[in-house]
């Protein structure tokens, strides 16, 4: 069930500098998952399935089982703050918050497509992000591709 936001008045969209901070806070937290999944990957694959250490690693099918598992693991972690909360832990850091363009929390569709298109912003050498330099608005092709928009959130009152 989408949750609908509070300071819709006070946001403003994010520019390139803040969405990159936030990217490289989150890049380390997804690289911490991804070491846990490597190792959950090797430990199945040694002590489940009693490969031998020569084994490991050789073949598409261990190959391919990696990278799925890395990739649904990077997912898992932006879908589940997405969704939830709008923020990631890096976002938060950054006071950053991605929604609707309405002011709701996303959807988990609306967060594959964002992740997706991210991924391919990414292999086009960050061109999808340096988009947001260029657009009126300051979106990204992942914000455009899903409907959403990331915001700056107003600092905290004290």
């Amino acid at each position: 069930m989408q949750r609908r936001f509070g300071n819709l008045e006070d946001a403003w969209p994010a520019g390139f500098a803040r969405r990159l901070g936030a990217m490289v806070y989150d890049s380390c937290l997804v690289a911490a998952i991804w070491i846990l999944i490597t190792g959950l990957h090797l430990a199945l694959m040694r002590h489940g399935l009693g490969m031998s250490p020569e084994q490991i690693g050789v073949g598409a099918a261990q190959v391919l089982s990696l990278r799925l598992a890395l990739l649904l693991g990077a997912f898992a972690f932006f879908a589940f703050f997405w969704t939830r909360g709008g923020v990631t832990l890096g976002m938060q850091a950054w006071r950053l918050r991605v929604q609707t363009l309405d002011g709701y929390s996303i959807t988990l569709t609306q967060a594959a497509v964002r992740f997706l298109v991210a991924c391919l912003s990414i292999a086009a050498f960050g061109l999808g992000y340096l988009w947001i330099l260029i657009d009126r608005e300051r979106r990204s092709w992942s914000d455009i591709a899903s409907g959403t928009r990331v915001v700056v959130l107003p600092k905290p009152p004290r």
